[in-house]
């Protein structure tokens, strides 16, 4: 993933900041609880495609932040 592809990228929804998860290969916007998959090196942005958060998934996002 590159970062430099974050400081461009926003949530197709709130149009809110969002995160990386290396490990889960997603980005998160913890506004809307969702995370966006990466397939293939390429961020899905599609509201449709995007796996809902639980609160215990977004609580630790932010502890992490």
């Amino acid at each position: 993933m590159d970062y430099r592809l974050l400081e461009i990228v926003a949530c197709p929804v709130c149009k809110g900041k969002l995160n990386y998860d290396k490990d889960k290969q997603e980005l998160i916007c913890k506004i809307d609880r969702l995370a966006y998959p990466i397939k293939d090196g390429i961020p899905v942005m599609l509201e449709p495609e995007a796996r809902r958060m639980t609160m215990e998934e977004v609580e630790s996002c932010r502890s992490q932040s």
